[in-house]
């Protein structure tokens, strides 16, 4: 008979790889993606180390948590990155520097 696979265990290896993916999008979505994916890495794991014999796919479990962990970094470096360049630029400063690399970017 075949082990039924733990839940949420695809989708845990998804959100781990949206994590990183989404890093980049201000840093804000990669975060909110990590976070998902270790709370239900630890609700899986916990489900997984009370029967181990009974699920299988704990593999995914462990990639999607590795990934995840990978990703809230990227993202929180990201962030960090954006705030103190907000900080030191401002908005308008931000604006007027995508602006110029866009400008740029057009004449290559």
């Amino acid at each position: 008979m075949e082990k039924p696979t733990l839940p949420n265990s695809t989708l845990i290896l998804i959100f781990g790889i949206l994590s990183i993916l989404t890093c980049c999008c201000w840093g804000i979505i990669g975060l909110i993606f990590g976070i998902v994916a270790l709370v239900l890495a630890k609700s899986a794991k916990e489900t997984y180390m009370a029967a181990p014999d009974t699920y299988s796919g704990y593999n995914n479990v462990k990639t999607g948590r590795i990934l995840a962990i990978i990703g809230i970094v990227l993202s929180a470096i990201y962030l960090i990155l954006n705030i103190v360049l907000v900080a030191i630029y401002g908005w308008d400063g931000m604006q007027e520097m995508m602006m110029e690399s866009m400008e740029v970017y057009q004449n290559q």
